[in-house]
């Protein structure tokens, strides 16, 4: 525990709800509180450890009974999630991100490990490499888009 910042300890504190139930809804103040940090530092932690591309979807309503829910959903029992992660891959995706998007997939079941590194190959710096980082950025989003339209009408 040395080791990790409070980043990681809000997030580990936060996923271990989501391992006993499939969503968890929070308000901000009060984790803050509880962490004794300030309430962006939640904000941080829930924009990039709770992403679309890792599998969770955040909905938030603000005002004085605001609250943040953070959900884990499953890839093929909701293709709304798949939509959703198409839009969030959008037209251009960095190699990190794409990483969790494959990531997402192989956790979730959806893909094996097999064909997570094949299309980890397939988006790798080099294989989509053009010279300019956003063209290489545009061709792995084109890519990841694909695949994620074909894994949506497999069954």
């Amino acid at each position: 525990m040395e080791n990790q910042n409070i980043s990681d300890i809000i997030e580990s504190y936060l996923k271990q709800i989501l391992a006993e139930s499939q969503q968890v809804e929070i308000r901000r103040a009060e984790i803050a509180d509880q962490f004794n940090v300030v309430p962006s530092q939640i904000n941080y932690v829930i924009k990039t450890r709770f992403t679309i591309q890792d599998g969770y979807v955040v909905e938030s309503k603000r005002g004085g009974g605001g609250y943040i829910r953070i959900e884990k959903v499953k890839l093929l029992d909701n293709l709304d999630f798949i939509d959703s992660l198409v839009s969030a891959v959008g037209d251009h995706i960095t190699r990190h991100d794409g990483l969790a998007v494959v990531r997402s997939l192989f956790e979730a079941g959806t893909i094996n490990r097999r064909e997570a590194n094949i299309i980890l190959a397939a988006i790798e710096k080099d294989a989509v490499h053009t010279g300019d980082r956003q063209t290489s950025e545009r061709v792995r989003a084109q890519i990841l888009v694909s695949i994620l339209n074909h894994l949506r009408y497999e069954s």
